[in-house]
Parts: C-alpha cells; sequence; structure tokens
C-alpha cells in the first residue's frame, strides 16, 4: 500500500540555480563589454578585471571572517564587480573601482545578510557612494583616441550643461556605439543583445524593464524644451544609462517586487523619477537614483501588492 506523503512547499521545482542565473547575466554582459573595450580601448578590460577580482575577493575575506560559507563559486560577485566597472567612466584612477568593490560587497550585500537579503543594488549604491565622495573622478568624461580629450555627455548636452547642440552624436550613433559616458553605456545595441538573451532564458521578465522605459520615453517626449509634446522622447531612451539600468538593474531580484502589478508600479516609479531628475534636475543623468530609491520602497509595494492567502480568514471575524 502506497503512503500519502505531504511535504511542505515549495512543490514545483526548477533545473535553474543561483550559479546558472548569475552565469546567464555574466553571458549577457559580455557583448557591452567587448563594444566597451572596442570603443574606449584596452584599459575598460583592465577595470572591468579589477572590479570583479575585488568583488570576488571581498566576498571570500567577508565570509571567512563572519565564519559563513565561501559561495564566490555562484558568479554573484562577478556580476556586482562587472555591473560597477559599467558605471564607472573609462578614465577612473584603478583603485576606485576596488573601493567601490569593497563598499558593494561589505557594505550593502555581506552586512544585510549576503545574497537575497540586500535591500537595495549593491552596485548601483556603491556607484551613488563613489559620486558623493569622488565626483571628480566620477564625472572624468574622455572621447576615447590617442589624443584623449575631456567631453560632455550626450545628456548633458542635451541638458544644456555642457557643450553645445552640434556636438550631440546622432541617435544612430549611441544606438551602434559611441564612446561617451560610462563603460557600460557605450553600446545599447549590445546592450539589448544581452537583454534579449536575458529575456529568452526567463531570467528577467519584461514587466519592470518595458515600464521603465516606456515611462521615460512618454514623459520626456511630452515634456520638451519648447514645451508639451517638444521632446526627443526616443533619444533619451538610448542616451545615458537607461537600457542598461532597466534590464541588468532594476531587475534585480533581491531588491525588485515579487509580484507582477508590484513589478509594473516599479518600472513606472523609475521612469517618473528618471524623467523628473533629467528634466528638472541639477543632474543629466537619473537612472541610478531612480532605482535605488525604488529599491528602497519595494517591501512597501510587495506589502500592497501581494495577492490574498487562499483560506485566509478576514479581519474582525
Amino acid at each position: 500500500m502506497n503512503s500519502l506523503i505531504v511535504s511542505s512547499s515549495p512543490h514545483i521545482y526548477s533545473k535553474e540555480s543561483i550559479s546558472r542565473i548569475m552565469l546567464d547575466v555574466v553571458l549577457a554582459l559580455i557583448p557591452a563589454a567587448v563594444a566597451a573595450v572596442y570603443f574606449f580601448g584596452g584599459r575598460v578590460a583592465i577595470i572591468i578585471a579589477v572590479s570583479v577580482l575585488a568583488a570576488v575577493g571581498t566576498e571570500a575575506v567577508v565570509q571567512k571572517l563572519m565564519k559563513k560559507p565561501v559561495t564566490i563559486r555562484d558568479w554573484s560577485a562577478v556580476v556586482t564587480g562587472i555591473l560597477l566597472a559599467f558605471n564607472l567612466p573609462q578614465a577612473v584612477p584603478l583603485w576606485l573601482p576596488i573601493v567601490g568593490s569593497v563598499i558593494a560587497i561589505a557594505l550593502v550585500k555581506q552586512a544585510f545578510g549576503g545574497l537575497g537579503h540586500n535591500f537595495m543594488n549593491p552596485a548601483l549604491a556603491a556607484r551613488a557612494i563613489l559620486l558623493a565622495a569622488w565626483p571628480v573622478h566620477m564625472t572624468a568624461w574622455f572621447k576615447a583616441g590617442a589624443d584623449a580629450v575631456s567631453t560632455a555627455t550626450p545628456l548633458a548636452i542635451l541638458k544644456g550643461i555642457e557643450g553645445s547642440l552640434d556636438q550631440l552624436p546622432s541617435l544612430w550613433e549611441i544606438f551602434i556605439g559611441s564612446p561617451w559616458g560610462c563603460i557600460g553605456e557605450t553600446s545599447n545595441l549590445a546592450l539589448l543583445v544581452g537583454a534579449v538573451y536575458l529575456l529568452y532564458r526567463r531570467v528577467i521578465n519584461w514587466r519592470i524593464p518595458f515600464a521603465f522605459i516606456g515611462t521615460v520615453a512618454f514623459l520626456t517626449w511630452l515634456i520638451g524644451p519648447q514645451g508639451l509634446f517638444t521632446g526627443n522622447g526616443i533619444y533619451h531612451i538610448f542616451s545615458g544609462g537607461l537600457i542598461l539600468g532597466a534590464f541588468f538593474m532594476a531587475t534585480d531580484y533581491s531588491s525588485s517586487p515579487v509580484t507582477p502589478i508590484g513589478q509594473i508600479i516599479m518600472g513606472i516609479g523609475c521612469g517618473i523619477l528618471t524623467s523628473i531628475i533629467r528634466i528638472y534636475g541639477g543632474y543629466p543623468e537619473g537612472v541610478s537614483y531612480s532605482i535605488l530609491l525604488m529599491n528602497i520602497a519595494t517591501p512597501l509595494i510587495d506589502r500592497y501588492t501581494m495577492p490574498r492567502i487562499y483560506g485566509e480568514v478576514k479581519p474582525g471575524v
């Protein structure tokens, strides 16, 4: 006679593992890394390598000191190191990604319990701290070449902070690839290739990135420099770190909502905050800060969008 065995959840199993998911993210970031090296030169590869090694090393040391199992083989620290490097200018001194990786792993990730417990994206949190502590290094934009010269980013030109409109690169240039901005912003085409891979592998879903990008496109078109409906929403999509942030950082499992409606709310919230900062703020880019602010709001979003548990008793009954 066969016995009926009743066990606790989960009852649905998946072949996916943390290391497989993180490896997929690494593979998805490779096209953008190759494009960055092509447009900026070999120094970018060194920055990425230093950032990754510092992140992995910090994770191992911190876990050893905290007497925890060392989990550097799950690839999560590698992902953090790459994303941090992608948020740095190509001219930063090599000690900066080391400091950033230590902040991201030790302060933002491990101090709150490790993978799955961080309440905000470690790479973006580290970027925000680096920008506040060393703003000169973090805003040193140089156009690649034998005679590298300081240059303004497309968003700074568009906002009128630096340069003139005749210096603005074409939409095709910023889509295919151009040597402006952070390392990870070099080629939107390369980023989208990686994004398609993640969507195909079902590592991420469409809700957060599409809601994020769509909101930015609509608001930056609606609120234009010459009045309503005079903005260039398409240009804003491919300028700065919107594609990188929407597909690779706002979708972080630990710091984004778990419910479908919550994910759409987060994407729209990120889009609104990014647009406000880009249009009205003193800083030309708002992707990083918008994601961090919505990361903080994630527990509240989950609380009010979580479906009612089956069989739950109404309060007061």
